[in-house]
């Protein structure tokens, strides 16, 4: 047995190169190669040679199934993404009730005026008399005009932090001095700005104010009626005199004096009281030969003399009208008669706010 290995793990030839009769060394000698055969099943690999590419295990059934990711936790923002984007779509969707729901009680409810989205009124207050009165009562002041025909009195609405207040021109018209008192018991004098007797309007000024509390003007064009409304002035004197109702008509037609004559009625025997037309019917008095007619919201929320000039209120707190007009018992009559009716007029506050900048600019009848 003078066989060796190779380092191959083949046999040498034991006959000597090129001999063709060799028997191949596996066959020949088939208890050397038993014997020394590795127990390693695996055949011996040349280290000189290089290894063998890995091959992926070969599997007879289907493969197996991917591992599940594992799920990923929600981080805070992401719910709060998802709420935004159903707010979002119902917003772009027109849901009103989405939008009222995530507005909460500043939202303009539809037992209130239409007239405006501005919620003046504070949510624990919203749609009732007292709320309106308390939020719009500091924009609301007493004119006490003087003339030589003698002394009226009516109200007025602030408009600028600085004293620009809208007002009748009824209310001042031919005044030699104004006087206005705010909510607070403060008196400025005032001037008047501009007049426009074709829209009973006026624009006066209070001197040396600045601070005070501006009222919110609404949009009187989607008023509708029976909107229920608020009434804020002066009757008789009684400075914020606060009453309510509702909006009985639009559009009608209001026929008053464009003449200093009605005013001298006013203030000389006709018991404080406007004369106007309406229905064909004067009321108050004759309204005399120069007249003017404009559109007028109707309520029922009394009015009396003093309110001429003050606020139609919405029950967000929004102006949507200045009273103008509003029938009282004549004097003399009995008592069971005196007193409001139910018929008053309010200047559409569209109409106030078209023409300010003709009154800023000294009005129409300048």
């Amino acid at each position: 047995m003078t066989e060796s290995f190779r380092r191959s793990g083949e046999y040498e030839n034991p006959q000597g190169h090129g001999h063709e009769a060799a028997v191949p060394p596996q066959s020949a000698y088939p208890q050397q190669q038993h014997s020394a055969a590795p127990m390693n099943p695996v055949a011996p690999v040349n280290p000189e040679w290089p290894p063998p590419p890995a091959q992926p295990p070969v599997f007879s059934g289907p493969p197996p199934a991917p591992a599940a990711a594992p799920r990923k936790r929600a981080r805070g923002p992401v719910p709060l993404l998802a709420a935004v984007a159903i707010v979002a779509a119902a917003i772009g969707g027109g849901t009103a009730y989405g939008i009222q729901e995530l507005t909460g009680p500043d939202t303009v409810t539809a037992s209130s005026s239409t007239s405006t989205s501005t919620n003046v009124v504070p949510s624990a207050d919203k749609g009732t008399v007292a709320g309106v009165a308390k939020a719009v009562s500091p924009s609301i002041v007493e004119i006490n005009a003087t003339s030589n025909a003698g002394e009226s009195t009516g109200s007025g609405v602030i408009i600028t932090s600085d004293g620009e207040i809208i007002t009748n021109n009824h209310v001042v018209s031919g005044a030699d001095s104004v006087k206005v008192s705010t909510s607070n018991g403060r008196t400025y004098t005032a001037k008047v700005v501009g007049t426009d007797s074709k829209k009973d309007l006026a624009l006066i000024k209070l001197e040396n104010a600045s601070g005070l509390t501006t009222a919110a003007l609404g949009d009187s064009s989607g008023v509708q009626v029976g909107d229920q409304v608020v009434a804020i002035g002066s009757p008789e004197g009684l400075t914020g005199t606060v009453t309510s109702g509702i909006v009985s008509a639009l559009n009608r037609d209001v026929t008053v004096s464009t003449d200093e004559g009605g005013q001298q009625q006013q203030q000389q025997g006709g018991n404080g009281q406007w004369p106007f037309e309406f229905g064909g019917q004067q009321f108050n008095g004759d309204t005399g030969s120069s007249t003017t007619t404009y559109k007028a919201l109707q309520t029922d929320a009394s009015l009396n003399p003093g309110n001429s000039g003050g606020a139609l209120i919405d029950m967000n707190g929004n102006i949507i009208g200045i009273n103008s007009a509003m029938y009282s018992a004549a004097a003399g009559s009995s008592s069971s008669d005196a007193g409001s009716v139910g018929l008053g007029f309010a200047i559409p506050i569209n109409t106030v706010k078209a023409d300010l900048a003709t009154l800023r600019a000294g009005g129409s009848d300048s």
